[in-house]
C-alpha cells in the first residue's frame, strides 16, 4: 500500500490510496469498462456531486447499501431487488426494513448509466462505485475501486436477516460474522468508522441509552447533558418514537473524519455495536485499534480504504456463471 496524491474536495485534503486487487484469479480489473463504457467513473461521480449536495446524509446511505448487500452472497446487487408474487428479496429482512435507504438514488444513476452505455454496467459495480464516490464527498478517503461484478438473479432473505450485524449485537458475535465474510477485526473496525457520518432510528439505540451508556460514559457531565439530550429524542417507551433519528457521531456527523473514535473513547457510542469494540471485555484487540485510528486519522483512512476494496471483492461465483446485467437494479431481466 502507498500513498499516492492529494486530491481537494470541498477545501478538505482527501488522502489517495491504491492497492493491488488481491488474487490473480479475481474477476476484476480496473479497466474493465474502458472500452465498453470508459465515462461510467466520470458520469457516477458527477451524478454523486449533485445527490450529496441534495442531502450530505445520502453518503451514508449509500455507503450502508453497499455494505448490506455485499454481506449477502457477495457483492452482487441482490439487495436492490423488489419483492414480487414469486420471488422474495432482502429488503423485508429485518436489518433492512424501515431503515435501509437508497434504492431510489441507485435507480436515479443507473438510468443515466443506461442512457449512454445500455446494458453494460451493472447496478452491483454501480452501487460500489457509488459508495467510494459518496465518501470522498464527505471528507474521505479516495482508493481505486475494481470492477466487473455481475448483478445476481437471487436474493436471500434468510443471509439477509442471519449475516448483517445488528445494532444491539455484542463484539464476539459481530466478530464472527465479518470473519465469515473473509474480513479482519482490523476490516471491522476500519469499516465500522464509516458511522462517524449518517443517522441511526431510536429504535436501535434506545437500549443502549436506558442501560449501560451512563455506565462506559463514567457520570461525564458532559456526556450526561448528552443522553438527556438522546432520551429527549427517543423515549424509553418501545411504542414511541421509534422512527426518531440522530447522528451517529454528534460532532462532526456530515464529515467524514476520524471522530467516531474519539466518541467511544468517551464512552459515548450511539450504538452498543460500536461501543463494544472499546469497552467489552472481550475487546482487547479492538480496543487498541480505535485507539490507533483515534490518534491517526491517516491511519484509518489507508485501513478503511483497504478494507472498502476487500469487502467489494467479496462475490457471488454463481453470479459470473448465470448472472447479467440489469437494466432495472429492481428486478431481474426477463
Amino acid at each position: 500500500m502507498k500513498l499516492l496524491v492529494i486530491y481537494i474536495v470541498h477545501a478538505i485534503c482527501i488522502p489517495c490510496f491504491s492497492f493491488d486487487v488481491p488474487g490473480k484469479d479475481l474477476p476484476l480489473t480496473l479497466d474493465y469498462y474502458k472500452s465498453t463504457c470508459p465515462t461510467v467513473f466520470d458520469v457516477v461521480k458527477k451524478e454523486m456531486e449533485c445527490i450529496v449536495k441534495e442531502d450530505p446524509r445520502n453518503a451514508a446511505i449509500l455507503i450502508r447499501l453497499h455494505f448490506h448487500d455485499c454481506f449477502v452472497q457477495g457483492c452482487d446487487g441482490s439487495v436492490l431487488l423488489d419483492e414480487t408474487e414469486t420471488f422474495q428479496g432482502e429488503k423485508k429482512a429485518s436489518p433492512n426494513i424501515n431503515s435501509l435507504k437508497g434504492y431510489k438514488i441507485v435507480d436515479r444513476i443507473k438510468n443515466i448509466i443506461e442512457s449512454e452505455c445500455p446494458g453494460v454496467v451493472s447496478c452491483a459495480d454501480l452501487l460500489t462505485i457509488s459508495a467510494r464516490d459518496a465518501t470522498i464527498l464527505v471528507g474521505g478517503p479516495y482508493w481505486d475501486v475494481p470492477v466487473g461484478r455481475k448483478d445476481s438473479k437471487t436474493a436471500s432473505y434468510e443471509f439477509a436477516t442471519s449475516n448483517i450485524p445488528t445494532p444491539e449485537e455484542g463484539l464476539i458475535s459481530i466478530i464472527s460474522k465479518f470473519h465469515n465474510q473473509g474480513l479482519s477485526v482490523e476490516d471491522m473496525v476500519a469499516l465500522s468508522g464509516a458511522h462517524t457520518i449518517g443517522k441511526a432510528q431510536c429504535r436501535n439505540f434506545r437500549s443502549r441509552i436506558y442501560g449501560d451508556f451512563h455506565v462506559t460514559s463514567a457520570l461525564n457531565p458532559v456526556s450526561e447533558t448528552y443522553l438527556a439530550s438522546l432520551r429527549e429524542i427517543c423515549p424509553a417507551s418501545s411504542g414511541e418514537g421509534g422512527s426518531n433519528v440522530t447522528a451517529m457521531d454528534n460532532v462532526t456527523p456530515n464529515l467524514f473524519d476520524n471522530s467516531i473514535y474519539h466518541t467511544l473513547m468517551r464512552g459515548e457510542g450511539l450504538l452498543n455495536s460500536d461501543q463494544e469494540m472499546y469497552t467489552s471485555m472481550f475487546g482487547i484487540q479492538t480496543r487498541r485499534i480505535v485507539s490507533k485510528y483515534a490518534e491517526d486519522q491517516v491511519a484509518f483512512f489507508e485501513q478503511f480504504s483497504k478494507s472498502m476494496v476487500k469487502m467489494g471483492n467479496i462475490l457471488n461465483s454463481e453470479s459470473f456463471v448465470d448472472g447479467e446485467v440489469r437494466r432495472s437494479c429492481r428486478f431481474v431481466n426477463t
